[in-house]
């Protein structure tokens, strides 16, 4: 499966996102910053990165369905994202 433009922008936004998140985290530690503050960080920056994966998994989903109404061979099996979709949890 491909990734097409506008989801790789997403997905690529996101994780420009996240790298920052974990720039900022490296920091705090550097600084000795409070766990507690440490471990929110690092929750946001985790769930980011769940919302990228999902992001891509969706358009997988979305290939799928568009492939399968016209009658066309899907780029990825319902066994296949499903295994991707479980990988992520």
């Amino acid at each position: 499966m491909q990734i097409d433009d506008p989801c790789r922008r997403e997905v690529l936004t996101r994780l420009q996102r996240v790298k920052g998140q974990v720039n900022g985290i490296l920091n705090m530690i550097e600084e000795g910053r409070e766990c507690s503050e440490v471990l929110t960080q690092l929750s946001a920056a985790s769930h980011a990165i769940d919302r990228a994966g999902l992001r891509i998994i969706s358009e997988g989903l979305n290939q799928h369905a568009i492939a399968t109404a016209a009658g066309e061979e899907p780029p990825m099996t319902r066994e296949e994202l499903e295994k991707l979709f479980l990988s992520l949890a």
